[in-house]
């Protein structure tokens, strides 16, 4: 006869693994409403900078949401080229306002301008200023993407693929990020093929890599819009899709959350130019 303490424990104790591991998996995720530490950093969101006059809009309400979730927290957009305020404006307003500075890169992977350009402008800072690693391939990350493709019309078992859609970049680190991330995508889609394609700088394309999975008779295939914002690279891979495309992440809450997540990483580093003098 089986002893019912002796099953209470066993069940006592799965739960408790389970909740464990749950705790263990969330704890890193920003909490909604949190309340920002006295003196807290400034969180700069550096943008590319594009053209498209809603890419500005796009983002714009995507900090809007980062406000929400963290009230106090101050919070500033910048943008690397194209539009105003440029990183360097932002940097010395924020240093006129007397705060230090964490750069959270609103991009999907390593690149020149994560690598080089953000680094550079951190280091000429009038003000100590930390940089972020750049969005990438996180949990948080392909819940937006799958978000986007379900709003799209992409229901499970209702495709045959998808082609994640991304800027591109010749840093091997950029092309290696990406395909963590179509992984990643593919698991959340239960076990889709998810090919990267890229919009500049590396192959394949996203005609190449629908081509490539016709050949593997897959035709009926999505294009997952690897991008923050409206701009000519997601107007552009989004105008191959032979079936439907995702809008770009924009202002998904999901994003929100991994930009508050990558500046909580980073505003306990060191400042860039101390690291350099390490």
């Amino acid at each position: 006869m089986t002893d019912p303490d002796s099953t209470f424990d066993s069940a006592a104790g799965l739960l408790g693994r389970i909740t464990e591991q749950l705790g263990t998996r969330l704890s890193h995720l920003p909490h909604p409403r949190t309340r920002p530490p006295m003196n807290a950093p400034t969180l700069v969101a550096v943008g590319h900078g594009s053209r498209d006059p809603r890419a500005r809009a796009t983002l714009s309400r995507l900090l809007d949401r980062v406000r929400e979730l963290r009230p106090g927290l101050d919070v500033r957009l910048a943008h690397i080229e194209l539009n105003a305020p440029l990183l360097g404006e932002a940097l010395a307003q924020t240093a006129a306002d007397g705060r230090d500075a964490v750069l959270v890169p609103l991009l999907l992977a390593p690149g020149h301008h994560v690598t080089h350009d953000l680094p550079a402008a951190a280091a000429a800072a009038p003000v100590p200023a930390r940089v972020a690693a750049p969005l990438g391939a996180h949990p948080l990350l392909v819940e937006a993407l799958a978000d986007r493709l379900a709003e799209a019309g992409w229901t499970h078992g209702d495709g045959d693929g998808v082609v994640l859609a991304s800027a591109g970049s010749r840093d091997p680190r950029s092309t290696a990020e990406t395909r963590r991330i179509a992984a990643l995508l593919g698991e959340r889609l239960g076990g889709v093929p998810v090919v990267p394609a890229y919009a500049s700088a590396v192959a394949p394309t996203v005609p190449e890599a629908l081509r490539a999975l016709a050949a593997r008779g897959r035709h009926r295939v999505a294009v997952a819009s690897c991008f923050t914002a409206p701009g000519l690279f997601a107007t552009r891979t989004a105008a191959h899709a032979p079936w439907l495309a995702s809008a770009p992440l924009g202002d998904h809450p999901a994003l929100a959350r991994l930009v508050l997540h990558r500046y909580d990483r980073a505003r306990t580093t060191l400042p860039v130019r101390e690291l350099a003098a390490v």
